[in-house]
């Protein structure tokens, strides 16, 4: 098979094959100049692009919540029961090869507290366990492992503490405000310690932010690290954890958003002078963080990964997807086998390429000698000059005509557009929208032989309203009143949600002020964020869930109601997937 390229350009120094260079009416050429004038698109680091190409994550959760069977340690375990004898750190990374990954976030210390490494900061930890005589070090046999496997290592530290006294929630702020600045001090000791005892470590998580000034340890020991959330964030939640990102898909925020370090996929701005990435983490057993030993049926199906790669590294993010050792520190069989079907099933994508591009412009034409049958096309932008590329078109030539196989509106990194086969003598990309030149670092097409009902349903539905039944016992006056009304039952996971004050009836005024998100007893007014409509706001829920008191989730607002008729109506809440 032989195929030549027809790219219609003013330039192009990046095709390194025989090229056909046909001469394009003036105005074509010109469009893109005489356009308005626009902004200048925000741009990529160099770590974030390196970041970008990775594509793919593992994600590793192992804690004493393993031996609890739930994803958040309720300190039931006995640190004498942790003594995983059967550890491996090879054979994590061997997974995590087996399916292309190019990192291991590990999370070194989950939202319990309990640390898996050879700490000064606190007695829960690996060293008071039985684990090679209290002197195993689960995070220094990674970084060894990691190192051996030529795999990248990043570093879950979560800045809150459920186990320490002062009962420290979200982003690691205190309970009792007397006791911060002496929390503040352990903690940075801690990330001081993973940041200095492993080599390179290049990605630190902060979930749930960081109210702790860390920004002088970061900066002295991890430089060039990649930050999740947190006011020195470098990367940011798409606000699920189900692995799929919101299309159009923009890596892009305002700065006003990005500095709150809480920002998501919901203030992703193709305008937006930050480029502040999207990561995506979801899980291997469907909405679990750890093992258990009856959850092997809550394994997510090949299609079901294959969807969520097509949503995450398809629309030029990256995917973090998670582990969970069991109680011997091994990943289980059945585990192992589902992460191998999915790297074999993300490398047949790319084993039968049928030919490949690139150019500047805004039209890029790929010819082939016969008719050739595709259903895979992978369109990569330069992004070192921003999200340039705001909407194209995708046709093939079909029986001497051109004849629309797809559309779409960002590009970025990479967007893989899947369609049912088709045989096509020709295919061409055509850039209908462009804040510039575009610079297509890759145009190239794919016969897969297998990919079944491969692809993103983009139909899926958003959670409806639903009324918050701790509202009907409230009675408003015109004095103003301090309520908390308990959300814990409508925020049964990580996510983001709505909540809207709506008026049903009377025609006196609802006035609201200082509402806040108390989580675990800790108010937490760095995840909620107003909406630009009257009486709403957004609410993120980064970290785990729990039950009893620590799981409690509340609204705190200060409200009253004015007029000479009463205010009626209800609180809503909603989260969306």
């Amino acid at each position: 098979m032989t195929y030549r390229y027809l790219i219609r350009t003013e330039r192009d120094k990046t095709v390194k094959k025989p090229v056909v260079l046909s001469i394009l009416p003036a105005v074509l050429i010109l469009s893109g100049a005489l356009a308005q004038p626009h902004p200048r698109p925000a741009q990529p680091t160099p770590e974030q692009i390196a970041w970008h190409e990775m594509e793919i994550e593992m994600f590793i959760h192992f804690a004493p919540n393993t031996w609890q069977n739930r994803d958040y340690d309720d300190h039931s375990t006995s640190l004498s029961k942790i003594n995983p004898t059967q550890l491996d750190t090879d054979q994590w990374c061997e997974v995590a090869r087996s399916f292309d990954a190019k990192q291991i976030v590990f999370v070194a210390k989950h939202v319990g507290g309990f640390c898996m490494w050879q700490t000064d900061t606190t007695e829960y930890s690996i060293k008071n366990t039985p684990y090679k005589n209290g002197k195993g070090d689960v995070a220094a046999e990674l970084a060894k492992s990691c190192k051996k496997y030529g795999l990248k290592l990043g570093m879950y530290v979560y800045p809150g503490d459920a186990q320490w006294g002062a009962d420290i929630g979200s982003g690691g702020r205190t309970k009792d405000p007397a006791k911060q600045e002496a929390y503040n001090k352990v903690f940075r000791r801690q990330l001081t310690e993973v940041l200095t005892k492993y080599g390179e470590i290049s990605e630190v998580w902060f979930d749930g932010s960081c109210v702790i000034e860390v920004g002088d340890i970061l900066r002295r020991h991890a430089p060039q690290a990649m930050v999740f959330q947190g006011p020195h964030a470098t990367l940011r939640w798409p606000g699920s954890e189900s692995g799929i990102a919101p299309y159009p898909t923009w890596q892009t925020v305002k700065k006003q958003d990005a500095i709150t370090g809480v920002s998501t996929g919901k203030h992703s701005d193709p305008d937006g002078d930050v480029w502040l990435p999207m990561e995506m983490d979801t899980t291997l057993l469907d909405h679990a963080w750890f093992w258990g030993p009856d959850r092997d049926h809550m394994l997510k199906s090949l299609d079901q990964l294959m969807n969520i790669y097509y949503g995450s590294v398809g629309r030029g993010c990256v995917l973090l997807l998670n582990a969970t050792p069991d109680i011997t520190g091994r990943i289980p069989a059945s585990h192992v086998k589902r992460y191998r079907e999915f790297g074999e099933a993300i490398r047949r994508i790319y084993q039968n390429e049928k030919g490949r591009m690139s150019g500047t412009g805004r039209l890029l034409e790929l010819r082939f000698d016969r008719p050739t049958p595709i259903n895979h096309i992978i369109t990569m932008e330069d992004i070192r000059y921003g999200h340039i590329v705001r909407a194209y078109e995708i046709e093939g030539l079909i029986q001497g005509t051109w004849t629309k196989l797809t559309s779409g509106i960002s590009v970025g990194h990479k967007k893989i557009d899947v369609i049912d086969t088709v045989r096509v003598a020709g295919v061409r990309l055509h850039v209908t929208e462009a804040v510039g030149t575009p610079i297509i670092r890759s145009f190239a097409v794919y016969e897969v032989l297998t990919h079944g009902n491969a692809g993103v349903d983009n139909c899926r539905q958003e959670n409806r309203w639903q009324e918050v039944a701790g509202w009907k016992a409230v009675r408003l006056t015109a004095q103003w009143q301090i309520l908390d009304i308990d959300l814990t039952s409508y925020i049964p996971s990580p996510g983001q949600y709505e909540l809207e004050f709506r008026q049903t009836g009377g025609s006196g005024t609802l006035e609201v002020q200082d509402a806040l998100v108390v989580m675990a007893g800790t108010e937490s007014s760095h995840l909620i964020a107003k909406l630009n409509r009257s009486h709403a706001w957004n609410i993120n829920r980064t970290a785990q869930v729990t039950t009893g008191p620590r799981g409690r989730t509340a609204l705190r607002v200060k409200v009253r109601a004015t007029g000479d008729s009463p205010w009626k109506g209800a609180l809503y809440i909603r989260g969306s997937d």
